[in-house]
Parts: C-alpha cells; structure tokens; sequence
C-alpha cells in the first residue's frame, strides 16, 4: 500500500528546489540555457548552476560543450525507463515479443506512452542483415511511424493530440501545403488505420523500411501499449491481411487478453 506523505512532515529542502530544475527541462523537451532553465524555476542562475554541477555529477543532466545547453542525462533516461519498465503491459510482453519474433522472423518492439511521446521500451532483435536503428528510449513520431500511428489512431489523451497537431502543423510547413490539407490526409490515415485494428508505415520514417504496429487494451479498455514489428521493403508485406499482421493482431490480442481485455478481436467498440 502506497500512503502519501504528509504535508508537515520534514524533507529535504534542496532536493524539492533542486527537481524544480528538473521538471524545467523535462517539460521543454529540448536542451536549455541555463537562463532559462533558472526563469522557468523562479530562481537565479548562480543558485541553478550549482544544482546543474550536482546533477551533472550524477547523470541526471548533462551540457553540450559547444552551445552551453543542459539537456536531461543519461540517468534521467534510466530512471524513466526502469518506471516505465514497472508496467504491467512490459512486465507480461516478454513471452509474446520473444514468440512473435520467432513466427514473423522480423525485429519487434513494444511501446507505451510516455513523457515525451510513444516510447519504445523493448525490443527483440531478428539479428538479420539489415539493422534496425531502434533503442529503448527512442521516441517516435506520430505521423510517420507505425508506432505513433497507433497511438494517434487508438490513443485517447490531450498530450498526444497537441504533439499530433504540432507535427501536423511542421509537415504543412515544411512541405508548404495547407494545415488543413495536411489534417484531412492524416485524418484518412487514421480512419484506415482503425478499420483494420492496426497500424503501418511504408518507409516514411526509416528509408527502406516498413513497420506494422498493433494496439495493446488493458481491463477498461484503454490503449496502453504498442507491439511493433519492423523489416526490410521488398521483404516484409505490408498488406492488411499478411501473415505478418494477423500474426501481429494475434500478439496483441493475447498480451491484451492478459492485461484483462475482454473483446474478441482487440478491437475497441
């Protein structure tokens, strides 16, 4: 049983000061000056410094030498991923990873929604020729990757539709088309998408290589993960109804069925 802490009872003051740095940082998800850092905390940057040299000491933040920016460090990702990692849907997804890789022969992942965005926290490698740059930890994109399709498509949550409307608005941009040109071709994605219960991507993120990526329900009904799988073009079928995504869909309903998710087909009503 977890009992919260009273309010009266004495802390430490400077680890309560120090962590307003931290949630700074974090919620800016990119590297800061330390100016702004120290703004965004109400305090002045000489204090800040001296909680930056600490934290840097201890991994939990880290300076690129050029620009003088902090950025959160290698420890601060561990630590994220070990809570991340106490999930009930990483804890159980183990077995299925290991199965569905064996079945499909291709490299698969699970992710969850995170701080930053659709996560990866695990994955089994097919060990074939063509390498998958994928870590635990990476974050991946709402509109190019199977991955964050899924949670785009199945996900409820108002971060996720404020990232999926930044990089709707970054796309219109960057390939000077129309916002609203932009949405209404996301938007059918999306609606193909939930028709077959499962996401894809055909080398829009990674050149050469395609993804499926399933929905994972808990007890409620609720989206709580994502099983991904990825290969190479020419040899992984990205057809609907490829063995590789019904195989996938078969995952996915299994780990959900785990967690507690009652429908026949893994799908949401």
């Amino acid at each position: 049983m977890v009992t919260k802490v009273a309010g009266d009872r004495q802390g430490i003051q400077s680890i309560e000061v120090g962590f307003r740095l931290l949630k700074v940082m974090s919620a800016a998800n990119r590297p800061m000056m330390l100016r702004d850092i120290a703004k965004g905390a109400g305090m002045p940057a000489a204090k800040a410094h001296r909680y930056m040299v600490s934290f840097m000491r201890t991994g939990l933040v880290e300076q690129d030498s050029a620009s003088g920016r902090y950025d959160l460090g290698a420890y601060a990702l561990e630590l994220g991923l070990s809570g991340l990692g106490r999930l009930d849907p990483v804890r159980l997804a183990g077995p299925i990873l290991d199965n569905l890789c064996e079945e499909i022969h291709e490299t698969v992942a699970l992710a969850v929604w995170g701080s930053f965005g659709a996560t990866i926290v695990r994955i089994v490698d097919a060990g074939g020729p063509v390498t998958i740059t994928l870590r635990p930890g990476t974050v991946l994109p709402l509109t190019k990757s199977a991955t964050g399709r899924a949670f785009a498509a199945f996900y409820r949550s108002p971060s996720l539709r404020q990232k999926l409307e930044e990089e709707v608005e970054n796309s219109a941009q960057q390939s000077k088309a129309a916002v609203t040109t932009v949405r209404r071709q996301m938007e059918k994605v999306l609606d193909e998408i939930r028709q077959h219960g499962i996401s894809r991507a055909t080398g829009s993120l990674t050149p050469g290589i395609n993804g499926f990526s399933a929905p994972v329900y808990d007890h409620s009904g609720s989206m709580v993960a994502a099983i991904t799988s990825l290969g190479a073009i020419g040899e992984f079928d990205v057809e609907w109804d490829s063995k590789v995504a019904t195989t996938m869909l078969a995952a996915a309903a299994e780990l959900s069925k785990r967690l507690g998710y009652a429908a026949e087909d893994n799908r949401p009503n």
